[in-house]
């Protein structure tokens, strides 16, 4: 069950990643709705970085080459693939306060973009936020077979090259079940957030109850009020630089395998 707080707020980049913080995120029920409504879900999606499994046939596809990855290279674009109406969804739940909202994050150098382009075409990607060690997966497409998947494979290399220790997926499809996500408690999703921010639990006790409640707060004590914790304050944060755009698929796909559990060959 996702638990939903009715109580409007202005939301600022700022106090979204002191919500990013507590273990919420805003959503919306439409593009058509400008309202947000925060999301602290019961059950947790996280894909273990140490327990990452790629298929096989998505190994041989990366193996083979045929396309770029980019990374923070058109956000606008990403974001308009992550938002447009597919084949079984005729609605999204990014809206205007949503891309308003994340391309300050992007700005800001707090969310990034992994895309997948072929013939100098955009064909897949995926968007998120980077907080501390902790990157939490916002949406992804996919225009190409396999587009959105080899994004989420770079990703993942691009993460654990990085020094990260979350990947927060949200909610577990049967997507991202195939690479490993899988459910966690709410109070297990804190217990690794506050690891990933390099966050003590008693600093971090507002979060741990009420989250959505501290933030609706916000406004009018300032950001630093959503909650009892920084952003990534106290910790080493992940660097989503580190790992040079020139790497080769095979290297990626070692990258990935490397600490994995997988039942991935990458010879």
């Amino acid at each position: 069950m996702t638990s939903i707080d009715n109580v409007m707020v202005e939301i600022t980049p700022q106090v979204l990643l002191k919500a990013y913080a507590c273990g919420i995120f805003p959503m919306a029920e439409s593009a058509d709705d400008n309202a947000l409504y925060w999301i602290e879900p019961e059950h947790r999606g996280i894909l273990p970085l140490d327990k990452v499994h790629v298929p096989r046939s998505l190994a041989r596809t990366i193996r083979r080459g045929g396309f770029d990855v980019k990374i923070d290279h058109d956000f606008e674009a990403v974001i308009e693939g992550c938002a447009a109406s597919r084949t079984g969804r005729r609605s999204t739940w990014i809206n205007a306060r949503i891309r308003s909202l994340y391309r300050d994050l992007f700005a800001l150098g707090h969310c990034h973009t992994v895309e997948v382009w072929q013939d100098d075409k955009l064909v897949g990607g995926l968007y998120g936020v980077h907080l501390g060690r902790a990157f939490f997966g916002e949406s992804m497409f996919s225009n190409a077979r396999d587009a959105s998947k080899i994004a989420l494979v770079y990703l993942i290399a691009r993460l654990k090259y990085g020094g990260f220790t979350l990947l927060d997926t949200q909610f577990v499809t049967g997507h991202l079940a195939r690479f490993g996500a899988i459910e966690v408690s709410r109070q297990k999703f804190q217990r690794l957030l506050e690891g990933a921010l390099g966050v003590s639990q008693g600093s971090a006790g507002a979060a741990a109850g009420g989250a959505a409640g501290a933030v609706a707060a916000a406004p009018g004590g300032g950001a630093a009020g959503a909650a009892g914790v920084g952003a990534g304050s106290g910790s080493a944060a992940g660097s989503f630089s580190a790992l040079s755009g020139g790497v080769s698929p095979g290297g990626v796909l070692q990258l990935v395998s490397q600490t994995s559990k997988t039942g991935c060959s990458t010879a």
